[in-house]
């Protein structure tokens, strides 16, 4: 990614790295999906509830053009997921894989509302750290996200082979 990203290849990158995740969750067997990971850790419903959760935080924070939503974004990192993680575990799949479909609509509809600037520029957007670059930032809670997550789902599908 370069740092001239338009408003048009984030558009296309968001898009095609959801269509990659979700070819690859479809891939998965829904029983499969509520054992948990190899490793004892989560399954693959928490891990999507997971990512929803991140995203639609993103959603909140781009409608109302400002730095808000969940205090839990004040906690280290660990101690934030441990939190997310607690709260969606006992969702039960169908509602998980709605949401995210949801969700994910949700976040594509607020991007292509943004401009070319509005990506570019933090000041646009009330309370963001100045060292934010907005498209950067979305990214980071979506498609990035993602792309972290894509080795704990590829050990599910190596696991149906």
């Amino acid at each position: 990614m370069t740092a001239a990203m338009t408003k048009k290849e984030f558009l296309r990158t968001l898009r095609a790295q959801r269509a990659q995740w979700e070819a690859l969750v479809a891939y998965i067997d829904a029983r499969d999906m509520l054992k948990p990971g190899p490793d004892g850790g989560w399954s693959v419903k928490d891990i999507i509830a997971h990512i929803t959760w991140y995203e639609r935080e993103t959603v909140g924070m781009l409608r109302a053009r400002a730095l808000e939503g969940s205090d839990w974004w004040y906690l280290p990192l660990d101690e934030r997921n441990q939190r997310i993680h607690e709260e969606v575990s006992r969702l039960p799949l169908d509602a998980v894989l709605d949401e995210a479909d949801m969700v994910f609509a949700d976040l594509l509809n607020e991007v292509e509302q943004l401009s070319e600037a509005d990506l570019h520029d933090v000041t646009r957007f009330e309370g963001w750290p100045s060292d934010w670059v907005p498209w950067k930032a979305i990214a980071s809670n979506s498609y990035e996200h993602y792309q972290q997550h894509l080795p704990d789902l590829l050990r599910w599908v190596k696991l149906e082979e």
